[in-house]
């Protein structure tokens, strides 16, 4: 199905800027999403908000209005893409420490970050020999698509991010001139921080994709396109494609990974239960928990009700 043609809007948002009295944010964008039948997951911290939600278009178009009106966020800026049904189960709005957790509390985008770079001149600067080319994210989503070039940290998590680099900083900066760096995530919250990290540890010339890769999968044609694979996404449609449709892989319910259609006929694959990535990981016990979870999912699913949803990560978009 092309894009235009899927009923479902998905909108992915972040936006750093200072909530004071995050309680009395909360109650009323939950309720403004609920009014407007949008579910997903909005984080809400000291330092702003992320998340990513879906539902109709007047109805995204409504909770983005509220979000707006919001302090510092009336220029906020949202990566758009569609879906076939509603990724997600229910609405929550959480209160967290970060909207996004590097665990480096020094670290604040407000005051200094990396050069944007647009979608549009990503390409020069990844294949330029002089830059070091770092993905930012997860090795479970790296492992689906990158850039060419891209560097993969192959961290579990963004807090690992710092230790990484202050490990490797030597070998991938090397002794004489530092060589420019760009990095990209998602949808550029991650490289909101990576780059603000990298600067106060004193490298200079960081770059960072604008709108993330998402932005670049919808603006950039397949046929200009430096991009390899598809791109995780932190919902039920599990990955999208160039121009943002959505992609091959489904979702283990266990691990929260991405499987392929090649995973999904290993004999480790259960719908629902284990995938090759966690089934050595998990005990028979637990697999029959997941089990019955899933058949209560499908027993939901048959009556046209929700039943437990997937968990953002908060590293998303």
């Amino acid at each position: 199905m092309e894009p235009a043609s899927l009923p479902i809007c998905v909108a992915a948002l972040y936006k750093f800027t200072p909530l004071a009295d995050l309680a009395a944010v909360q109650a009323p964008l939950l309720a403004g999403c609920r009014a407007q039948g949008v579910k997903g997951t909005l984080l809400l911290a000291q330092e702003g908000i992320n998340g990513t939600i879906a539902g109709s278009d007047s109805g995204i178009a409504a909770v983005l209005d509220h979000i707006r009106s919001l302090p510092g966020c009336a220029d906020l800026e949202v990566k758009f893409s569609r879906a076939p049904a509603m990724p997600f189960h229910r609405m929550k709005v959480r209160l967290k420490r970060e909207i996004v957790t590097m665990g480096q509390p020094d670290i604040d985008p407000l005051a200094s970050v990396g050069t944007y770079v647009a979608p549009a001149d990503w390409n020069a600067l990844i294949a330029d020999p002089g830059t070091i080319v770092i993905d930012t994210r997860n090795d479970y989503e790296v492992a689906i698509g990158t850039f060419q070039r891209a560097i993969d940290p192959q961290t579990t998590s963004f807090r690992d991010f710092p230790e990484w680099f202050r490990a490797r900083r030597e070998a991938l900066l090397g002794q004489g001139q530092a060589p420019k760096v760009a990095m990209f995530c998602t949808g550029g919250i991650r490289c909101e921080k990576s780059t603000a990290f990298l600067k106060a540890e004193g490298v200079e010339e960081v770059y960072h994709l604008k709108g993330g890769i998402l932005k670049y999968l919808e603006e950039v044609p397949a046929t200009d396109s430096l991009w390899l694979g598809e791109c995780f996404v932190f919902d039920q449609r599990v990955s999208v494609g160039h121009g943002l449709v959505p992609g091959s892989y489904a979702l283990c319910h266990a691990c929260r990974r991405p499987v392929s259609a090649e995973q999904q006929a290993a004999p480790e694959y259960e719908e629902g239960v284990s995938c090759p990535a966690c089934f050595a990981d998990r005990t028979e016990a637990q697999r029959a928990g997941y089990r019955e979870r899933h058949r209560q999912e499908q027993l939901a699913a048959r009556r046209g009700a929700a039943h437990v949803g997937a968990v953002m990560s908060e590293e998303s978009p």
